[in-house]
């Protein structure tokens, strides 16, 4: 709920694709089976895996082809701040385009080479500004340069003349989609005059640039449509008409712009791909699995399609031939493989493939797939010097029953090595955010970290995450802070019985949603934990309904109800007001420009818990927002977490040094 809910995905009947059966990996349901494995070369608190190695490991973000297909644009924080940069397509030593202590992302290379657009906040506000940087000069130009109002995720038309992109004036909680002219310098409103409780997104334009698809969606989350708009006269019209709540998410214009590549859990309540026909608005389902299947592209030909399905929190790339109806999945390593290139994953003679890999140990990297010889290169070099990936844990997947037994709660489980099943170690329920997101097979340098200082860690998929249907997904809806607050806490119940805990020496940590998780935890079952690690939370739901960006605030009120009318609900599922059954010390960490739960949240906590003399720590960190993005900061409030954890929750010595 801290997350703008992601477009999820799309449409009507049409002809079904035979229904697949992806392999799904097998999941330990007996805590007994969780083991410990012994590796001679690893001991506790190596420096290799300490905060500062781990998250000098440079992050890649989005990236985007050059038309020639010769240098790939991406976001990576090498300097320390997320900037754009250049790299060949074959490979080898990138250089910085873009030199500046403020974040950017999204980069897109226009059609003739000339520019690459992007979007820049500031210090984490995200009041973004789209720009323009010249990859032959490094000339950069503030296209939008308006400071209240948000202009987010360019895109070129074929004829590099216009940008497409998504605008939000600061107090208003719709996105309406906006085209700049780089020639006249003027802007036309493609939508205007949507509803408060809707927003538009994800702008695509047809190759003949003459009309423009997008998605818009329900603030609750649970419906969306997608629209098709003429750019000459602004006039939209509805391509996804349904009845009851779907989700439809347009991915992808087809060459001949005769139909869309779409996303939707219309057929059977979990997302699936199909193809939409323009003319007739029928969709023709290319899947039909029961697990997260997102749309990715057309070929440059149009005889190919992919997508990519998400499996149990293991991601895969698939490649869908139009004409023979046969697909592939592309031989990539087990982990997260997602979609690359801003406009297309497709370079523009079709030959390669842009695809980003990372897994539970390994950072993300940007991957080349030829398309011919189904071989991949790595173009991108995210490990530092001295950090391996052969010492870090690989978690094991499990399951358990929800405590009122109507759900199977999917969780990750790491184990550090050479552990004693002894009842005396520490652990850590570490919870996503969201709500409507999941924690997938990733890499996360602090998990990474504090399981090498000795920790187990269970990081569970609460009901109300993304990746198992609509049901689950939409299951804590005017339910925040209850079932999904079950499900955590039946997490902690999973991992005490495997026999290497001390049920004593538990963590409850989380950030965002399971920042306020985090919170509801330590008030709601105090005994259960022996800290928590609040992060980015909001602790009051009146006053962050307050205060929150206006997104967020149609978002809640859409899925809490209305605060008048609820208000013996918001005021339940607002741990501000049972501080005084906080057992455990507390470490709270805030961004002083966060927009989604304001630093005012955390600040109520510390005051509160100041008040009955109870332990608590607060750093806010005043040029951030809701994500930490400097790479300084991200090491001090890490560095912050291990050794309050360390404190007041020390691991147990394993004395398991095997060299």
């Amino acid at each position: 709920m801290r997350t703008v809910i992601p477009f999820a995905i799309v449409m009507v009947m049409g002809a079904f694709a035979s229904a697949q059966t992806l392999p799904v990996p097998p999941a330990i349901t007996d805590p007994k089976q969780i083991a410990s494995k012994p590796n001679a070369n690893v001991e506790q608190s190596q420096q290799n895996l300490s905060v500062e190695k781990l998250y000098m490991t440079r992050q890649v973000g989005r990236s985007s082809w050059s038309p020639d297909g010769k240098t790939i644009v991406f976001v990576s924080n090498i300097s320390g701040r997320n900037n754009l940069w250049l790299v060949p397509a074959e490979g080898g030593w990138p250089t910085q385009l873009t030199v500046s202590d403020q974040r950017q992302t999204a980069p897109a290379w226009s059609p003739d080479g000339k520019w690459i657009a992007y979007m820049s906040d500031y210090d984490g506000d995200e009041q973004w500004d789209i720009f323009i940087v010249s990859p032959k000069t490094g000339q950069v130009v503030n296209v939008t340069h308006t400071r209240e109002i948000a202009e987010e995720y360019p895109r070129w038309s074929s004829d590099s003349r216009y940008l497409a992109y998504t605008v939000k004036p600061k107090t208003s909680s719709v996105y309406e989609i906006d085209v700049y002219d780089m020639l006249l310098h003027d802007v036309k409103h493609i939508t205007r005059g949507t509803p408060a409780d809707k927003l538009n997104d994800d702008p695509l334009w047809s190759h003949d640039g003459k009309w423009i698809a997008y998605t818009q969606q329900q603030a609750k989350g649970t419906d969306s449509n997608v629209f098709l708009a003429e750019v000459a006269t602004g006039r939209s019209s509805l391509l996804t008409p349904h009845d009851g709540e779907q989700i439809f998410h347009c991915n992808d214009f087809s060459p001949d712009g005769k139909s869309l590549l779409v996303t939707s859990n219309a057929a059977n309540g979990h997302d699936n791909v199909g193809l939409l026909e323009l003319a007739s608005k029928k969709l023709s389902w290319l899947t039909n699995d029961k697990w997260e299947i997102g749309g990715g592209n057309f070929s440059p030909d149009g005889k190919l399609v992919t997508w990519t399905a998400n499996v149990e929190g293991n991601t895969d790339i698939y490649m869908h031939d139009l004409a023979s109806g046969k697909t592939a999945v592309l031989p990539l390593p087990k982990g997260v493989n997602g979609l690359g290139g801003e406009q297309s994953a497709f370079s523009n003679d079709g030959a390669h493939f842009l695809y980003n890999h990372n897994g539970a140990t390994v950072p993300g990297d940007l991957w080349v797939y030829e398309v011919a010889t189904g071989k991949s290169r790595q173009v991108t070099q995210s490990l530092v010097a001295g950090v391996h990936s052969e010492d870090m844990v690989e978690p094991f997947l499990v399951h358990y029953p929800s405590r009122e037994g109507k759900w199977t709660i999917s969780a990750f489980v790491y184990v550090p090595y050479n552990m004693v099943r002894n009842g005396l170690n520490a652990a850590i329920v570490y919870v996503h955010g969201g709500p409507t997101s999941q924690t997938q097979n990733s890499f996360n340098r602090f998990i990474q970290h504090i399981v090498n200082q000795g920790y187990m860690v269970i990081a569970p998929n609460y009901r109300g995450s993304t990746g198992y249907g609509k049901e689950f997904q939409q299951a804590n809806l005017f339910d925040m802070g209850g079932g999904d607050l079950q499900d955590v806490l039946a997490a902690a119940d999973f991992i005490k019985q495997t026999g290497f805990l001390d049920p004593k020496k538990i963590v409850l940590m989380g950030a965002s949603y399971g920042g306020y998780l985090t919170m509801m935890g330590v008030t709601k079952a105090p005994e259960v934990w022996a800290a928590g690690v609040p992060i980015v939370p909001f602790v009051n739901w009146l006053t962050e309904i307050q205060n929150e960006d206006p997104v967020l605030q149609q978002s809640d009120l859409a899925t809490m109800g209305d605060p008048q009318k609820n208000k013996a609900l918001f005021e339940d599922r607002s741990p501000i007001f049972f501080v005084d059954q906080i057992k455990a010390p507390l470490l709270l960490l805030a961004g002083g420009n966060d927009p989604r739960c304001p630093q005012e949240e955390a600040q109520q906590v510390v005051d509160a818990v100041k008040k009955r003399a109870g332990t608590v720590e607060l750093k806010i960190y005043e040029n951030e927002g809701h994500g930490f993005a400097r790479v300084e900061n991200q090491i001090d409030a890490y560095q912050r977490v291990s050794g309050f954890l360390k404190a007041h929750v020390p691991p147990a010595d394993c004395n398991c040094s095997l060299n």
